[in-house]
Order: structure tokens, then C-alpha cells, then sequence
């Protein structure tokens, strides 16, 4: 296959500029990751909206903010503003574990190498533009500046850490995604509205230089407490973060504006849920589905490397989950992309040189929700809650797997596509009929069917997170009991077609609501199922989630009611380690904890009559840590 020319890119060199006759740029983009020209990329997204506008648009990937700062200055002053993005991830998720420590790679790096981006990366690079250029206005966006918009709990310092429009000093922030607002945008500044003028659309956020602002002619105002209450008062923290919710998930919601120092934080109603025909505007520009050429020695990006043949069929997440960002970032209600468009990415994918004939993920978000939206959308309109499934699916959800059956067939029957894998999260409670009451016609039976004999790639991934009843309450997700019911379903597909692919359940620890018998519950639990745990997901606190506002404050944002959250090193280890209570080196600690915490039932389902071999186990403890000849 020829080599496409560079210019099917965007410019991401001065070279590349001038190769395309332009003098000047419209518009710079900065962001934290490595440039790939493909739709799951946000700065691929942003810049060909840019272009598609008729804008000249060239990015800065991963500047060095270390040196002399000569790649945020390569480019010169754009004509109308910058747009600074952390890149795919917050950078502080990106950077560290849950415990804290430093990341040895970076997904969204050629190479996986880290060290590329900076520690709060939007903050970094607007202060660095600010400083260089301080009267070009900067937009920023992503998942970084959109989930800290206001004020939020920074797990990484232990702090409260006000809007980032205050810390980065950027004029305008967009949340969610930007698909709509930006355009907005760039019809307003081409028309000559300077950015930092920008204050009637939907979907942005900006700092006003007054103490308190006037009522708007067109949106309800609803006023928070002040950033400097929230630092002296946890439980007005909290009440702020139940108002912040209730208004992202609305269709007709109201103006947020928070006191900050001697200036006001105004955040516009979001734009509501985009349609298929926006969707397929967005997925359909020129992308050249690649990394920039510019990577080619240094190595394969590992984010793009796990997409490159997925087809991202739908956007946003109506389950709600307390821990989860998606909702709160792409949205509660599902937007979805036409057959058409869908079908089109999968032609593209086709094209591509390396590709065999087998995509690795059909899905979204969640699997499984592709086209569901409210039956009567009028009373979606007027709907506050966080969930349309929890604590019980909607009568007014529309669940059918029709759509999404549908898809999978006319894929199967692609010429070019031997296989196709749906790589996603399968959200299963939605196939549970005795917590799904909207299976009128059986649809989700033939999904199942559809499912697990055409389109699992050996193992399915599902997300109970939890066995205990409580701590799935606090998790907004559905009893265990119900995933019991999906498994006996699933293996009753399997048995029939004589299949042998196991499902592959996520949990978390240290979860708030749980308390350490909670988990050693859960490992026997799923030890009677037949579950050996290998990746275990010890929670983070991210910014703009229910369970965030929990571990901070120590209450429940819409009760304000006290809730148990694990927080000591210790106290997160301990549940941890009951997932492991098939090794030898945790045997001992398991039955000696559970003894002590008066729950021997507990410890002979996990470790039986175990008895100590105390040679075996410093035996195993050497080659754990990795010691000479016992390496293995």
C-alpha cells in the first residue's frame, strides 16, 4: 500500500505548515498525547472539526515543557486562540496508581514510554501559553478540565482544589463533549467575537471578574457554595456535588455559578444529547484512522494499538455508576451513530494495511446500549435522576438488543470481516429478565445467542464490582444475586454450542461501603463461582464522582448521611489481599485476619483447614521478591 502523503495529517511541524502554502494558523492545539488521526482521539476530533469549519488548525503533541519552551512557540501566535487538552486521560490518572505510585509507561506515548506530559498537563501548558503569549485567549477541554470544572477533591495532593479555570488561567472551558459547543465557538469568533468574550452558549464555563453575576434572559440560576466554604465545610462540598449532577444529567437544566475569591466561576447548561446525524458528522470526517508519521521509529502507541480495529458505535452511559466518569463526562443519555456511518468505519478499517480481518471491539461505553433511549423523551426531559437503571431499570427505557443484533449481523456478513469481537464491557444486568422487566419480545435472548457465539474473542468481560448488597447500593449498581442469574444464562448458551469461553468479572476494593469482611465475603463468594481474581482495580477517587465526594467528605452527597470508606494504606491493602486467597504467601494472613475479626466461617470457605508451612512460604516470598535463584 502507497504511502499516504503527509499532508492527509494535520500539521503537527512547521514544515507541514508551510507545505500546505499557509502563513499563519487559525488555530494551535496542545495536548498530552502523541497525535493519532483517529475518531477515538479527542484531539484528532477537535482538529478536524477545526478544519471542517474552515479553519487552519495544526497541533502541538506532547510539547516539552522542561526546555526553553521552543515547542509551544513553533507555530507563533494563532489568529484566534489556543486549545489545550490534557490528552485522553486526567494526567494524574495517567501518572499514578491508586496507591500513589508512579506509572512506569503511558499508553498514549509512542513506545508507552512516560514521562512525556506533565502532572496536571491543561494547567501546565496554559500557564506556559499564558506566559508566552498573554493576550491570545486559550480554550481548554478534555476529560481533565471537564470533570474539574469546579471545585473538586484532588486525591493526588489530599486537597480541595478550586475550578481549573482559576488554577490554569485559561478564558474558557469547555465540558463534556465538545463537538457542539465548539462549533459554536468558531461561528462566533470568525464572525470577530474575541473568545475570552464568549459568554451565551451552551456548554462552556468561564470566570466573571465580579463577586456575584445577574440573572441570565434566557437560563435559571442556581448558586453554589463558595470554594472558600467548601474548604472550611465538607458537608457544603458535598451538597455542591449533588447540585452539579442533578444539572449535568437535565435536558432543561439550570446556570451553575460558584463564588471563587473575589470573582464568580458561571458554568452554561450543557447542549442536549446529540442526534445520529451529529453523531455521524462527527465520526465521519477525513481521519486518516493512523498515528502521525512523525512516530514511525519510536514505536507503536499501545492506546492505538487496542482501538485501531474497533468501531466506537455509541457515546455516554445512563448507568450512573458512583465511581464511573463516563456519565459525567460524555453524558447520562446514549448517543448513537447511524448503521450507515457505523457500517462506512467498517469499510475504512478494512483499508487499513495491517488489518486480518478481525475487529476487536464492536461497543461503546457499555456494550450494550447502543440506539436505548426513554420511549416517551418528554418525560426524559423532565427527568433529575442519576440512573435510568438503578435502583431499577425504567419502565420508560427503551432496552431492546434489536438495533444492536441487527449490527452485528450485517458486520458478520462484511465480505472483508472474518470475525468481529466485542472487546467493550457487556453491561449485564440489562440481560437479567428478572431485573429487566422491558423484554417484552425476547430480543435480549437473541442478543445473548448473537453474542456469545459470534462475537466473543475467549473471554467476556462483565462488571458486577462488588458481591455485597450494601456497598453496591452506595456503587449505584444491582444485587449480585442478579449476575448469579447471567451466568447461569451464559452457560447454559454455552453448553448447548459446546463453548468454552469464561466470563472475565471486574471488582473493586477499598470501594466506599465496604468494609474488609465485605471483601473477604466477596472472595468466597466468587470462589464458589469458580473465580481465580487476576487484575483487581483498587479505587481512586477521581474528580466529579459520586464515590470521590464520599471518600473525601465521609457522607453521601444526596443523604448526607456517614459512609465507611477504607483510606489508610493499611486498611486498602487489607482488602485487597483477600482477592488473592489462592496463593500461598496469603493463606496464613487470611485465616489469622479472619480469625481475629471472629468470621472462621468466613476463613475455611477461602483457605479451608489450612495449616502453615512456614518454609514453603518464605520460600515463596523470595521468588516474590524477585531474589537470585528462586527467580522463576
Amino acid at each position: 500500500m502507497r504511502e499516504r502523503p503527509i499532508t492527509h495529517w494535520l500539521p503537527i511541524t512547521k514544515k507541514e505548515v508551510e507545505q500546505r502554502g499557509w502563513d499563519d494558523v487559525d488555530v494551535i492545539l496542545v495536548s498530552g498525547d502523541a497525535y493519532v488521526d483517529h475518531p477515538s482521539f479527542g484531539t484528532a476530533v477537535i482538529g478536524r472539526i477545526i478544519e471542517s469549519e474552515g479553519f487552519r488548525v495544526a497541533i502541538i503533541p506532547q510539547p516539552n515543557w522542561r526546555d526553553d519552551l521552543r515547542d509551544f512557540k513553533k507555530f507563533g501566535r494563532p489568529k484566534y486562540f489556543f486549545g489545550v487538552t490534557a490528552g485522553c486521560m486526567d494526567s494524574m490518572v495517567n501518572h499514578y496508581t491508586a496507591n500513589k505510585r508512579l506509572r512506569s509507561n503511558d499508553s498514549y506515548t509512542p513506545g508507552g514510554e512516560a514521562g512525556f506530559r506533565p502532572d496536571y498537563a491543561t494547567t501546565v501548558y496554559t500557564k506556559i501559553l499564558k506566559d508566552i503569549y498573554p493576550d491570545v485567549p486559550v480554550l481548554i477541554g478534555g476529560i481533565e478540565a471537564s470533570l474539574r470544572r469546579v471545585t473538586h477533591y484532588d486525591y493526588w495532593q489530599d486537597r480541595l482544589m478550586p475550578t481549573i479555570l482559576e488554577d490554569s488561567g485559561a478564558d474558557l472551558l469547555v465540558y463534556g463533549m465538545g463537538e457542539q459547543p465548539l462549533r459554536e465557538i468558531l461561528r462566533l469568533v470568525k464572525s470577530g467575537v474575541p473568545l475570552n468574550e464568549i459568554r451565551d452558549v451552551n456548554q462552556i464555563a468561564y470566570m466573571d471578574n465580579v463577586p456575584s453575576v445577574p440573572e441570565h434572559e434566557t437560563w435559571s440560576t442556581v448558586a453554589l457554595a463558595s470554594h472558600e466554604v467548601c474548604l472550611q465545610d465538607k458537608i457544603r462540598y458535598a451538597a455542591n456535588f449533588k447540585i452539579v449532577e442533578v444539572e449535568s444529567n437535565k435536558w432543561q437544566a439550570n446556570r451553575i455559578v460558584q463564588p471563587v475569591g473575589k470573582r464568580t466561576l458561571v458554568i452554561n447548561p450543557p447542549f442536549k444529547t446529540m442526534d445520529e446525524a451529529e453523531m455521524d458528522r462527527s465520526f465521519d470526517l477525513p481521519y486518516t484512522r493512523l498515528p502521525h508519521p512523525k512516530y514511525k521509529n519510536r514505536g507503536p502507541i499501545p492506546a492505538y494499538d487496542m482501538i485501531k480495529f474497533s468501531v466506537n458505535m455509541h457515546r455516554g452511559c445512563f448507568g450512573g455508576c458512583s465511581f464511573c466518569t463516563i456519565s459525567a463526562h460524555q453524558g447520562k443519555f446514549v448517543a448513537s451513530r447511524s448503521e450507515e456511518s457505523i457500517m462506512k468505519e467498517v469499510d475504512e478499517i478494512a483499508k487499513h494495511p495491517e488489518f486480518k480481518g478481525y475487529i476487536s471491539d464492536l461497543g461503546g461505553p457499555s456494550a450494550n446500549m447502543y440506539r436505548m433511549k426513554g420511549k416517551d423523551e418528554s418525560i426524559c426531559a423532565r427527568c433529575q435522576a442519576p440512573s435510568c437503571i438503578n435502583p431499577v431499570i425504567c419502565s420508560n427505557l427503551d432496552t431492546s438488543h434489536k438495533p444492536l443484533t441487527n449490527i452485528y449481523q450485517k458486520v458478520d456478513a462484511h465480505p472483508d470481516i472474518k470475525k468481529a469481537f466485542v472487546g467493550s464491557g457487556v453491561r449485564y444486568d440489562l440481560l437479567v429478565d428478572d431485573f429487566n422487566k422491558n423484554n417484552a419480545d425476547g430480543n435480549h435472548d437473541e442478543y445473548m445467542e448473537q453474542l456469545v457465539t459470534r462475537h466473543v474473542s475467549g473471554r467476556l468481560k462483565v462488571a458486577p464490582e462488588h458481591t455485597s448488597d450494601a456497598t453496591l447500593k452506595v456503587m449505584r449498581k444491582p444485587s449480585f444475586k442478579y449476575f448469579r442469574k447471567f451466568k447461569e444464562k451464559y452457560d447454559q448458551i454455552q453448553d448447548k454450542h459446546n463453548l468454552n469461553q469464561p466470563l472475565i468479572p471486574y471488582f473493586i476494593s477499598s470501594h466506599p461501603g465496604c468494609e474488609e469482611q465485605d471483601m473477604a465475603n466477596l472472595a468466597a463468594e466468587t470462589k464458589d463461582l469458580g473465580f481465580r481474581l487476576e487484575q483487581v482495580q483498587d479505587f481512586t477517587p477521581t474528580p466529579m464522582t459520586v464515590a470521590e465526594v464520599i471518600y473525601y467528605t465521609g457522607v453521601h452527597p444526596y443523604t448526607l448521611q456517614p459512609v465507611y470508606t477504607a483510606k489508610t494504606k493499611e486498611e486498602k491493602q487489607n482488602q485487597n489481599n483477600y482477592f488473592f486467597w489462592y496463593k500461598p504467601e496469603f493463606k496464613r494472613w487470611i485465616k489469622n485476619r479472619l480469625t481475629r475479626l471472629n468470621r472462621n466461617d468466613l476463613a475455611k470457605r477461602l483457605v479451608g483447614d489450612y495449616q502453615p508451612n512456614y518454609a514453603q512460604e518464605n520460600l515463596t516470598a523470595k521468588v516474590r521478591k524477585g531474589g537470585g535463584k528462586y527467580r522463576k
